[in-house]
């Protein structure tokens, strides 16, 4: 079953969880170069302006349904200002999941899409 997919029903907790079970039942070292890659894949990632960034979490809020967050944001800056002017999806990203911890919510993982990329 693929990350996205994953991510489509059940939030990233849950994603998470399932991959990183995944991960946990290789022989150590060869988990150890995947997330050695995935983290050099998620620090190189360059993402264009206009760029569609989604994070979705979901929150058990003790009724029969758990509540569920989906964000979406895309950035893109016409004229290039100084550079303590730019504000930068990671910028938005840390300020939307400050936001939602205040609000009780778990920490919500961005994607950038069409090209799948971790952004946080």
């Amino acid at each position: 079953m693929s990350r996205r997919t994953l991510l489509g029903y059940s939030g990233t907790t849950a994603a998470g969880a399932v991959l990183g079970g995944a991960a946990a039942a290789q022989p150590a070292q060869a988990a150890e170069p995947q997330a050695v890659q995935a983290q050099a894949q998620t620090a190189s990632a360059d993402f264009p302006a206009g760029t569609l960034f989604e994070g979705r979490v979901g929150m058990d809020t003790g009724a029969e349904t758990p509540a569920d967050l989906r964000i979406k944001f895309s950035v893109m800056i016409e004229e290039t200002p100084p550079a303590d002017s730019v504000i930068s999806p990671q910028e938005i990203a840390d300020a939307l999941n400050e936001l939602a911890a205040r609000k009780g919510w778990p920490t919500i993982t961005f994607y950038g899409t069409p090209a799948p990329a971790r952004l946080n």
